[in-house]
């Protein structure tokens, strides 16, 4: 498994933190770093899962 893929899975559960949080604290900038936490999370996850897949090959 590529490291970016941890990474992005990483990213993507602290995001959902900070979404999670931002909401029950009312605080917007927050929720909005969350919410871009996890679109990094999943773009470096996809990256990863591309690097496996030409690995496999």
């Amino acid at each position: 498994m590529d490291k970016d893929r941890v990474k992005g899975s990483a990213n993507q559960v602290k995001g959902k933190i900070k979404k999670v949080a931002g909401k029950a604290l009312g605080d917007s900038k927050l929720q909005s770093d969350g919410v871009a936490d996890q679109v990094k999370g999943k773009v470096q996850n996809a990256v990863g899962g591309l690097k496996d897949a030409l690995k496999g090959k």
